[in-house]
């Protein structure tokens, strides 16, 4: 490998190679294992796309393993949801899903042989009395009365458990270690707990469950896992982490950390995001402003935009913030070069072509997306009256690179003709009430002999065939950008109001009408746009996406 691509490779990309170099590893193993608990969200990407992106780079597999050791909250429905959010990113997992259930067997006979080595005993102090044996950083902790049972009674008593004889919460399986040690998760760290739920796989076969710190790390062996890579809060398990798998003797998978994804004005933690839902602020968990990767598809964010913000964000050492507007940068240049162009108008004012036929429909052929490199089009009706925008009309301009419609002004109608503004109506309260215009008939987009100049170009829609949308503008859910790191507030005190504004009554260009739930558009000059998945023929709905550019405050005031 040239020096010029070692360069490239991040600190992961480094290590891996050298694994590889030195015949450590011929190609690397990984895993990413979520817990079926919840769904997945914008951290989880960045997981899944170092996970996968580390195997595909250097010709491995990635497992996917569910974390299910914990039955109280866990579903089919988050499994479901999860395997479907990977796949809608691009990736695929190495064989069947697995389970950390599956391994319950092989867990429970690990911990049995850790009684037999003297390094694991059953303890019956409450969680409070744990707590308190535990210590603190600066105080170091007293050893369990328990502690010095015999092998044959901790033996006896965890067969017992898994038997279960005993009720919730009366006895904890813990590793012996070291009541002093500065690492708190090295002070006889429990390893499996009495749980008398249904395990959504294995039913009521176990009343035993092993917890995390102990599953995790063994379940990596079994599954022979070179390189098991985690964020940067796992950092103090890792020494936890060695030291079970030393002490069992088995595959010695290493585990490695990096920063966690952290974006600015998004929030990531599964209790706080269920308080959104529960508390109404939000719709639910695929609510297009949730930082869920179900609501950024429902949003319309495509997954190739996921997949290179994860990218340009990097692999790093250290926690640091990432900023929006790089998200948003990414998600409008996959959208640039993807989405078809079509018209839609949001705040509609009356404009009627004077001398245009009435009843005459003109059918004009209006290009997709200027970007392709093998142009096509679409058919969009034109009519005497059309729909446009109310703020592309001014009674008297104020500025003289005002480009738009006002009277006395040339402007081209996009894929149409250039028509000429002669005035308007009012009401009495001088609300404008319909643009009066004509148009210039040798002027039509593609067959323009007019010699008539218009440095405006606006879009519109014809009245006759327009179809009716709400259109929903979606914001920042947050106005601040770090809002859980407030020690003295409540982070629903940033929840931003204004994340959602509603147009009940937009209109569409007619093709929009068959649009399918998930399609992505840019409606011209206004932003980025996605068919609603509750979007049906009879009721458009459409979420935007992103802005055109980063315009936010200005269109939100």
């Amino acid at each position: 490998m040239s020096e010029e691509k070692k360069e490239s490779l991040n600190f992961i990309e480094h290590m891996v190679a050298e694994d590889i170099a030195t015949g450590k590893h011929s190609t690397p193993v990984t895993r990413f294992p979520p817990e079926p608990n919840g769904y997945l969200h914008i951290g989880h990407a960045k997981a899944i796309c170092v996970n996968f992106g580390i195997a595909q780079k250097f010709g491995g597999t990635t497992n996917l393993r569910f974390d299910d050791t914990n039955p109280t909250t866990e579903e089919t429905e988050f499994v479901d949801s999860i395997k479907r959010d990977i796949k809608w990113l691009g990736f695929e997992w190495n064989g069947d899903a697995l389970f950390t259930s599956d391994y319950f067997p092989q867990l429970y006979t690990f911990a049995v042989e850790l009684i037999k080595k003297g390094l694991a005993y059953v303890d019956d102090s409450t969680a409070e009395e744990i707590r308190e044996q535990k210590g603190d950083p600066t105080r170091p902790g007293t050893e369990s009365p328990f502690r010095t049972r015999s092998i044959e009674e901790n033996l006896d008593l965890f067969a017992r458990m898994k038997a279960g004889e005993f009720p919730d919460g009366s006895r904890v399986l813990r590793v012996k270690i070291d009541m002093t040690s500065p690492n708190m998760h090295f002070r006889d760290p429990v390893i499996y707990r009495i749980k008398h739920e249904t395990h959504h796989r294995t039913g009521d076969e176990w009343c035993i469950y092993p917890m995390y710190d102990f599953a995790h790390g063994q379940s990596d062996s079994i599954e022979k896992i070179t390189h098991s890579l985690c964020s940067l809060e796992f950092k103090n398990h890792r020494p936890l982490y060695d030291w079970l798998i030393e002490k069992l003797g088995i595959y010695p998978s290493k585990q490695t950390e990096f920063a966690r994804m952290n974006v600015a004005h998004m929030i990531t933690s599964k209790r706080k995001l269920k308080r959104l839902v529960e508390e109404g602020l939000t719709t639910g968990w695929d609510d297009p402003r949730m930082p869920t990767l179900s609501g950024m598809r429902r949003r319309g964010i495509p997954p190739a935009a996921i997949r290179e913000f994860c990218d340009k964000a990097g692999v790093a050492k250290r926690e640091n913030l990432i900023e929006m507007e790089l998200f948003d940068f990414c998600t409008r240049q996959e959208l640039n070069e993807t989405t078809d162009r079509v018209m839609a108008v949001l705040d509609p004012i009356k404009l009627v072509i004077t001398n245009y036929p009435e009843g005459q429909t003109e059918i004009m052929s209006v290009e997709n997306n200027p970007g392709e490199e093998v142009k096509t089009f679409r058919e969009v009706p034109f009519t005497r009256e059309i729909w446009v925008e109310r703020n592309d009309f001014k009674k008297e301009p104020q500025n003289r690179k005002y480009f738009r419609l006002a009277p006395g002004k040339d402007v081209r109608l996009k894929g149409a003709y250039i028509i000429h503004c002669d005035g308007f109506d009012e009401d009495e309260n001088g609300e404008v009430t319909q643009i009066n215009c004509t148009y210039y008939d040798n002027s039509k987009s593609g067959e323009d002999t007019s010699g008539v100049k218009a440095k405006g170009t606006l879009h519109w829609v014809s009245i006759e065939h327009a179809a009716e949308a709400e259109v929903r503008l979606y914001d920042r859910l947050f106005s601040d950008p770090t809002p859980t790191s407030h020690e003295d507030k409540d982070f629903l005190e940033f929840f931003n109001k204004e994340s959602l504004k509603v147009i009940p009554k937009a209109y569409v260009e007619p093709s929009l009408t068959k649009s399918e739930p998930g399609t992505t558009f840019q409606f011209i000059r206004i932003g980025y746009f996605a068919t609603d998945t509750d979007s049906t023929p009879e009721k458009l709905i459409f979420n935007r996406t992103v802005t055109l550019r980063d315009t936010w405050a200005k269109l939100n005031k």
